[in-house]
């Protein structure tokens, strides 16, 4: 009685374990065939929008030296 047991036992681990290598493969044959297929794009060109100009940079920059409008204490109120 045992024996048979163990048989029925050994026999169920061997069909969980190769149920378990098909479906590791119908999911790998799924995720290839996924990433076969050859990819398209679509484009209809670049445009330029109406509002878009195009100049020359200024030679100079507009300031020379950025300086903020408020100065805040530094943190301890010490300094200037």
């Amino acid at each position: 009685m045992h024996a048979t047991r163990r048989i029925d036992v050994k026999m169920l681990a061997a069909v969980i374990g190769g149920s378990a290598v098909v479906a590791a493969g119908v999911v790998t044959l799924a995720i290839t065939q996924e990433q076969a297929a050859p990819a398209t794009f679509t484009s209809s060109g670049m445009t330029v929008g109406a509002t878009s100009t195009q100049e020359t940079p200024p030679a100079a920059p507009d300031t020379s030296l950025a300086v903020p409008v408020v100065k805040a204490t530094p943190f301890g109120g010490a300094g200037s």
